[in-house]
This record gives C-alpha cells, structure tokens and sequence, in this order.
C-alpha cells in the first residue's frame, strides 16, 4: 500500500485473496532531503507563490511540512497525504509527481506533511509494541488542529481547505473531510481501500502494516471488532459525506502507460501494483454503490488501464484539479 514505483463469487474471492500478500510488497523508492525548522511567522497573509519546508510542533514532536504558497496569497490549502510506506524526509507527492508544476500558477497551497508510515494519519490509541515506537501516533489531531493553527499563521483559512491522498492516504482523506466538515470542503481518494470492513481487508491490512514498519493494527483502533474500524471504514461513514464535494479514483489493475517491466524486479514489482490496485477498485466500486444509495454525488475516474503506481495518481490529481479549485474558488 505504500507506495511506490511500479506498483467479482469467484473473482472477487480470488482478488481479496491475492491481496493479503500483495500489500506486504513494498513497490517504492525515494529520495531523501532535509527538513528546515521554522517557528510561525506573525504575519496574516499567506506568501504570494515560493516553496517552503517548515517544521510544525504537535504532541508527536516537530512534523515536517513541505508547501507551495498560494500563487496570489490566497488562503485556500490542498493537503496532499501520502500511501503506507511515507518516508520520514519527504512527502512521496513532493518528488514522485509534478504536483507542484500542476497548481504553481493556481491560487491554492500545496500542504504536504512529512511522515506517518502506516499511520492512515489516524489518533492512534497506543503506541506500537512490535516495533518500539516511542511516541504515539496523533495525526488526526495534527492535521485538524495543531497543522492548521500553524498555517493560520501564515494567512491560510482553517475552512477553506481541500485534502486528497493515495491508496492509505485515500480513505484517511475521506475520513478526515467526513469528521471535520468544517475545515474540509473536498476530498479526494486515490486507489484507496473505502470499504475495509469487507471479507479479507481487516486481515491485509495487518499484514500489511506488519511489513510496512512492523507497526502493531491493534494499537490504531484496536482490535478487528472494536468500534473504532467502524469509525475510520469510509463505506460506514459514507452518509458524513454528503454535500462534500468528493473525487474517488481507482483503475483496472492491468497495465498501463506507465507500465514498462524490462526486468526481473520490474515484472515483480508491476505484478503486485496490478493486484493492489485491482483490490482498490473492488473496494471503490462498492463504495461508490454505497453512495449511489444513499444519493450522495461524487466524481469517479475508474480508467480501463492502471496500476497502483505514482504516474497514475499524479495523472487523477491533474484530472482533479477543476473540481479543486472549484470547490476552494481557488482559481
């Protein structure tokens, strides 16, 4: 489910199966940067277009943050999370896609906090035991609340903001917009798992989050039957979403434009994107069921070609753009 490089009784059967091992695949690489602390300025206009690294206090510590100001200081924000695997130097937005050549002419900040491997940016209720973390995980509350007291500071509006996020990052966005209407005026999934309450996704999702980090799925929220899975399932939650403006986006699975496997780590790495993301669009189809019974509208982009890779999700935030700044009268 991090994210990286080049990654309905029977078939579906088949698919939730095949997921359970295809999500412990690591299909990603970066590269690394360095973080630049920054205190809050006392100023009330955001700055006119520029990129800025800040570090943000929270109860997790200082948080990086990557930004692209605003290009006319507007205070409309678009937070960009990151997949399972995100990297401790830097957002996979920030160096896997142009997202920032994509809005640096548009009115809006480009928000993307550094951090949270297997997180789903969640309050957690415990830190990890299996791997020894020494601080527990309260990205909710970062991204709600401390996050945006910052970004007040520097002329940001705490009302007019958009977030979108890819596979992990997708249904914490969702999730995030469903629970803080106020802050939150569009969401945006990408590949993202929107229904893990179904058979078989409880399961990989433990798997999962066991190879990405060895990080312990009971000390998020809490063991399979507790209410908070409920919480955080945006196939649950989906009545929240209405009147929100909302992007979800997953494709076929099979390869794509973007697909070229020439070698043995290629084919490897391309085979488990196609299962991932095959897995994503059982989970995006109901979910969009879901909504369609509840006549709650939303945008979806379910291309006939596509894996669980970067080129493809920065393709959908391209494709989205319209209906962000919409949304945020961002233009």
């Amino acid at each position: 489910m991090r994210i990286g490089r080049p990654r309905f009784e029977n078939l579906k059967r088949r698919l939730l199966g095949l997921s359970a091992a295809a999500l412990v695949l690591p299909v990603a690489a970066g590269i690394a940067g360095t973080a630049v602390a920054g205190a809050a300025p006392a100023a009330h206009r955001a700055p006119s277009g520029g990129y800025e690294e800040v570090s943000v206090p929270s109860s997790m510590g200082p948080i990086k943050v990557q930004i692209q100001w605003a290009k006319r200081g507007g205070g409309a924000a678009l937070y960009l999370l990151d997949g399972m695997r995100a990297r401790d130097d830097k957002n996979g937005w920030s160096f896997e896609t142009n997202a920032f050549e994509q809005y640096a002419n548009d009115n809006v900040t480009l928000v993307m906090p550094v951090g949270g491997e297997s997180s789903f940016y969640s309050d957690w209720i415990a830190s990890s035991n299996f791997n020894g973390q020494d601080i527990t995980y309260k990205w909710e509350t970062f991204l709600t609340e401390e996050l945006p007291d910052y970004l007040a500071t520097r002329g940001v509006s705490r009302t007019n903001n958009g977030v979108i996020g890819l596979s992990m990052g997708g249904s914490a966005a969702l999730t995030l917009a469903a629970y803080h209407r106020d802050q939150f005026k569009f969401a945006g999934s990408l590949s993202g798992y929107l229904n893990i309450s179904a058979p078989g996704m409880r399961e990989a999702l433990r798997i999962a989050m066991l190879d990405a980090g060895r990080f312990n799925i009971d000390a998020m929220w809490g063991p399979p039957w507790s209410k908070g899975w409920l919480r955080n399932d945006p196939f649950v939650f989906a009545p929240k979403l209405e009147g929100l403006s909302l992007y979800v986006a997953a494709s076929s699975g099979l390869p794509g434009q973007f697909d070229h496997p020439s070698k043995f780590i290629d084919y490897y790495n391309t085979s488990n994107a196609m299962a991932l993301e095959a897995l994503s669009l059982v989970n995006s189809r109901a979910f969009q069921v879901r909504m369609k019974t509840l006549g709650v509208d939303a945008t979806y982009s379910f291309p006939s070609t596509g894996t669980h890779s970067w080129p493809y999700w920065s393709n959908e935030l391209f494709k989205a753009r319209p209906q962000i700044l919409d949304a945020l009268n961002a233009w």
